[in-house]
């Protein structure tokens, strides 16, 4: 089976399948609706050869539907029908949640993915157990407005990189953590990794939308649980 992997961003949508072994991208942003976004793919792909879709959405995802409308998108993402738009079965997880899933080793593993907003997910024994990390209350504002790419510009690198840090001292204990993965586009800005933390790669995004397809007991329990940011 070959699996077609959307990771979908608030700045690119990036693409790879099964026996590809370079990565293809489209732009998106606050224009982006499902629909360009299926067009985009399907305009890119067309010499790509896959049987299955999995979707890697930047919002709350339960149960396999998209319920909430992204905060970095166009509007129009929660009833829209992607098993109808591809022509192919479709398996869609929240985007922290794909990542995490290809990130995980062992043990209890806390995802962050550091890009245009903050993406969460915590991976315990094997199984996804989503979270909302980035809208919490965080000193004068949430943490996504402090570790998201709006805080990175605000802030400059160096406080940023002091507030990913003192983020991650806080969350290790509270969590009972034994790593931390820092993903995501901006998480290569940091010049060291905190204590407990391990730099993750954009390419575990796609492992994790060719895991969700794979038939384990691990993974089938994953892809049973709510997946949301």
């Amino acid at each position: 089976m070959k699996v077609l992997v959307i990771d979908i961003g608030g700045t690119n949508v990036k693409l790879l399948a099964t026996g590809q072994k370079e990565r293809r991208k489209l732009a998106s942003g606050l224009k982006m609706t499902p629909r360009r976004m299926v067009a985009g793919v399907k305009k890119l792909v067309t010499d790509w050869e896959y049987d299955v879709v999995s979707i890697g959405y930047p919002g709350v995802v339960r149960k396999g539907r998209i319920v909430e409308e992204p905060h970095n998108l166009a509007k129009g993402w929660v009833r829209f029908n992607f098993k109808a738009a591809f022509k192919r079965p479709v398996k869609i997880i929240n985007d922290a949640a794909m990542q995490a899933l290809g990130s995980y080793r062992r043990g209890t593993m806390l995802f962050l993915g550091l890009g245009t907003g903050l993406g969460s997910a915590l991976v315990a024994k094997g199984v996804i157990v989503p979270m909302e990390l980035a809208h919490l209350t965080y000193k004068k504002g949430t943490y996504e407005d402090y570790l998201g790419a709006r805080g990175l510009e605000r802030l400059g690198l160096k406080k940023w990189r002091e507030h990913v840090v003192g983020c991650v001292e806080r969350f290790i204990p509270a969590l009972e953590l034994e790593e931390v993965v820092l993903g995501g586009g901006n998480a290569k800005k940091l010049t060291n990794m905190p204590k407990c933390c391990r730099a993750g790669s954009n390419t575990n995004a796609f492992l994790g939308g060719f895991r969700l397809w794979e038939k384990t007991e691990t993974l089938g329990r994953a892809n049973k649980q709510d997946t949301r940011k």
